[in-house]
């Protein structure tokens, strides 16, 4: 966030704790960004092997990282791409998995998630995008800021791109194919 305040100037942030987070905004990111986190320990290694594959063929890259690996990157790192910062990431994505939950890892991820080029959090982007706190998103609202989340500073939410809309749509079906949010119940409790 600082990186990207220093580049871009002021930015809005506002914390909002899990228990004031839509679950509707919780499962829409899981849908879009990382379906099995509930049952991964930080790498999701069927992702990486698919990333692999795609590389080796010749396809265009698409990301592998989980949920947890974005906290470590946003959270704790500097920006670019290297060996050495890649196995930083690595030994941050274990540290967070052995000392929170996957409750506090998407709380956080939660909040930190940059959603426009100067909108960082799910509460600050409910407030600016649709005037209702982040508790009070509904599932469509939930899916438009999830489907920003691959390049928060090329696509929009006010004025959403039919890639948009259709990641929109997309994530929609997932989340209702991974059983609406009672899905979320696996994040409890678990370690």
């Amino acid at each position: 966030m600082l990186q990207a305040a220093v580049r871009n100037g002021f930015y809005a942030y506002r914390w909002q704790p899990y228990e004031q987070i839509s679950p509707d905004m919780a499962l829409a990111v899981i849908a879009a960004e990382d379906q099995r986190f509930p049952m991964h320990s930080g790498f999701d290694i069927d992702a990486i092997n698919a990333a692999l594959r795609d590389a080796e063929e010749g396809a265009s890259l698409r990301g592998a990282s989980t949920i947890t690996q974005q906290v470590a990157k946003n959270l704790f790192l500097w920006p670019g791409r290297s060996f050495v910062r890649k196995g930083v990431e690595a030994w941050l994505t274990v540290l967070i998995e052995l000392m929170w939950n996957k409750q506090r890892i998407l709380e956080m991820y939660l909040n930190i998630a940059q959603l426009s080029d100067r909108t960082f959090g799910v509460e600050a982007a409910s407030q600016q995008f649709f005037q209702v706190s982040a508790q009070n998103l509904t599932a469509e609202e939930a899916a438009l800021l999830a489907a920003v989340l691959p390049g928060p500073e090329l696509y929009s939410v006010e004025a959403p791109s039919w890639e948009v809309l259709d990641r929109q749509n997309w994530i929609l079906t997932q989340m209702n194919q991974l059983g609406g949010t009672g899905y979320l119940q696996q994040l409890k409790g678990s370690t």
